[in-house]
């Protein structure tokens, strides 16, 4: 049996290449797949997942822990989907080694305090807790990978059906199409169809059917639309008539769309109540709730302190959102979005450095950003090192107080120390929106450039194929469409590469792909280079099979184009709604609870300061007053100093994560755009709640400054 296999492979290869010659048969040889698959794993995997492999390793070394005999199918399936590494045991084991070290590592704390007479229950309890808490999740995290690889995967299966669809248009070879997919698609995809050729390799599987039918059967039950496409697309090999076989094709790519936009449609649709109920949960009770928290802080005798405060607002309710986000992203439908930009742009290469005295200076945007933040939140501290550097120092602050007030017990208390540890949050936020900044700056405008060029894309390429197909040569057809598109981008693509074949005498092959002065080169778009590869791919067979598939890739271009559109306004409400969110609302509400809950603090103070002034008069003090004194004594109330930062990081920590949801949710996972928005996001929420926070604290704290007490 094996030897008929290998007979009809030798003889079909013989045909192609008596055909095509022996160079199209050395370019598709699936062994260069094979063999890039191993490499091309490791470059697409990010350090923290090849991190997460070793761990594993080490883990398991250490203490083997065997997953329940229900969880061993599902955590299979998710290390298969996300290509990692690793056994269903290793990730069980390293899930448990985690949460029973919190848990020792909290008895351990509990034991010393005890031990050094401070006993402290609160934060043993907490390691306790979570360590318990994390096992299940951390033992489980191959399911979250591969949550997180179909999403992003999903962002190119269009392009992925409109790539094979453009190849099989003019050539009726599923493992040439296949391959033809990966080298344009971009990762993650790429990974998953270089892996189908590994699993030939490997014999695994015997064809190209099999082996795709399998990887076809994980995304059953995610994107039926993809599996159905593809199955078309097999058929379309066994039709003997060509029209029969291109109409199979299209209607790949139709089933495609439309499955994508029928369930973008009830995801829209459905999407409305879990937003709601996320901006309710995160966003509007935690921050009105922030009002009573110096209150209840002086009325509880003390047990609620700012450490507390923190660990509710800025670990706990971040980490319940994400899981919330996580969880709306994991029901989008998969087919739609942008593939990340190609990073082999000559402008990107040079992002990272700095001119000085005319010489191009290379550095590092991490460390800059860091130091900037550093620098900013160092005077931010400044109202804890003051006491430790000048003891004693302190002044009146135009008549609302002193400026730090520094209480040995709690902390400062004055409006300059309040005012001050706004450069905290703002520290920050300024150091994250520097980094992204820098990172994505070029990047961004590449993207703009491309999506610019993209957006026109389909008229021009059906202009070459018009052009052609009158028996225009193709190298000269690129300089008639570019005269007639003159100062458009794609009249200057086309302009570069009529330039490079005319002046530099290149071929139409490198006057579009030349490593140095090539035009795609300045365009970096996956769709643009796929279809610059067909052109020249199908200019092997004649003008007319150029003519052709141009004009049918511009179709395909304008229908997915239509849909895209069509799905933006579905999500236009919802996007809108989140943006307010981010940009007004949430740092608007946060910049006026800060000034009120300052005002309340303020009053307690003057209020406690009061009490005890009458109350040392002796006998003449009303019998009550000890009571009301200990009901507002300041020091239980949780300093604004405090306070401010705590609700100042959970701003900039909302910010982010609601930026990257909305993102997700309009482009799927698209890592340039994302960045580049929380860099913009953060940038107008911190800079608003700043000023309301500002003008909020002098103006509450004035008017609680203008209230006089008189306890009798």
């Amino acid at each position: 049996m094996a030897k008929k296999v290998d007979d009809i492979i030798d003889k079909y290869e013989k045909k192609l290449e008596d055909q095509y010659g022996e160079d199209y048969i050395a370019e598709f040889e699936p062994e260069i797949m094979n063999k890039e698959y191993e490499l091309f794993r490791s470059e697409i995997l990010e350090t923290k997942v090849t991190n997460y492999e070793r761990w594993c390793e080490i883990a398991e070394s250490i203490l083997k822990v065997t997953p329940s005999s229900k969880d061993i199918p599902k955590l299979e399936e998710s290390i298969e989907t996300a290509h990692l590494n690793v056994t269903p045991s290793a990730a069980a084991s390293f899930g448990a080694l985690v949460g029973l070290g919190l848990i020792f590592f909290g008895i351990l704390v509990l034991g010393l305090s005890y031990a050094l007479g401070a006993f402290s229950f609160f934060f043993p309890l907490l390691l306790i807790l979570v360590g318990a808490v994390a096992i299940k999740p951390l033992s489980n995290m191959p399911i979250f990978l591969a949550n997180r690889w179909r999403l992003e995967a999903s962002n190119q299966m269009v392009l992925c059906i409109l790539y094979i669809v453009m190849y099989m248009r003019h050539t009726s070879n599923l493992e040439h199409a296949v391959k033809f997919a990966a080298q344009h698609v971009g990762p993650p995809l790429s990974l998953d169809l270089k892996k189908v050729f590994w699993d030939i390799e490997t014999q695994k599987f015997f064809s190209i059917k099999e082996s795709l039918d399998h990887y076809l059967k994980g995304w059953r039950e995610y994107n039926l639309e993809f599996v159905e496409s593809f199955h078309l697309i097999e058929g379309s090999l066994y039709e003997p008539d060509n029209s029969r076989r291109v109409t199979l094709l299209e209607k790949s790519l139709e089933v495609m769309l439309e499955g994508t936009y029928n369930k973008m449609l009830h995801y829209a649709h459905n999407l409305k109540g879990p937003i709601t109920l996320l901006y309710m949960l995160g966003v509007i009770l935690p921050v009105l709730g922030l009002i009573m928290f110096p209150l209840v802080g002086s009325f509880m005798g003390g047990s609620v302190q700012w450490y507390h405060l923190a660990l509710m607002y800025n670990l706990i309710l971040p980490v319940v959102l994400i899981a919330m986000g996580n969880n709306m992203l994991a029901k989008r439908p998969t087919g739609y979005g942008e593939s990340e930009i190609l990073k082999s742009n000559p402008e990107f290469k040079v992002y990272e450095q700095w001119t000085i005295n005319g010489r191009l200076v290379p550095f590092s945007p991490k460390a800059v950003s860091i130091f900037v933040a550093a620098s900013i939140c160092l005077v931010g501290f400044m109202p804890l090192l003051i006491p430790i550097i000048s003891p004693g120092l302190d002044f009146d602050l135009f008549g609302m107080g002193a400026f730090f007030d520094w209480k040995s017990f709690g902390g400062p208390y004055g409006v300059g120390a309040l005012l001050m540890s706004l450069l905290i949050p703002i520290g920050l936020a300024i150091g994250v929106s520097m980094y992204y900044n820098i990172k994505t700056r070029r990047l961004i405008k590449i993207k703009k450039k491309v999506d610019d060029l993209e957006e026109e894309f389909s008229g021009a390429i059906f202009q070459l194929g018009n052009r052609i197909g009158d028996g225009i040569p193709s190298e000269m057809a690129f300089g008639e469409v570019a005269s007639t598109m003159t100062g458009t981008p794609t009249g200057n693509f086309f302009s570069t590469v009529d330039r490079n074949i005319r002046k530099l005498g290149y071929g139409m092959d490198k006057a579009i792909f030349d490593a140095k002065v090539g035009a795609i080169l300045l365009y970096p778009s996956n769709l643009i280079q796929s279809t610059m590869k067909v052109l020249v791919e199908s200019a092997k067979k004649g003008p007319q099979v150029v003519s052709a598939s141009l004009i049918t890739i511009s179709k395909y271009v304008d229908r997915i184009k239509q849909v895209n559109e069509r799905l933006k306004d579905l999500l236009a409400d919802i996007l809108s709604s989140m943006t307010s969110q981010i940009n007004f609302l949430t740092p608007l509400i946060a910049g006026i609870v800060v000034g009120i809950g300052s005002m309340v603090t303020t009053i307690i103070n003057k209020l406690y300061t009061s009490f005890e002034q009458f109350g040392s008069g002796g006998a003449d003090a009303p019998t009550n007053l000890a009571a009301i004194t200990s009901m507002l004594n300041i020091k239980d109330a949780i300093p604004s100093y405090f306070f401010q930062i705590v609700v100042g990081v959970y701003v900039l920590q909302i910010t982010i994560i609601l930026t990257i949801l909305s993102t997700s949710i309009e482009r799927g996972m698209d890592t340039t755009t994302t960045r580049n928005r929380i860099a913009a996001n953060i940038k107008r929420s911190m800079t608003l709640y700043t000023i309301v926070c500002f003008i909020g604290i002098i103006l509450f704290n004035l008017l609680a400054m203008s209230v006089t007490f008189n306890p009798t």
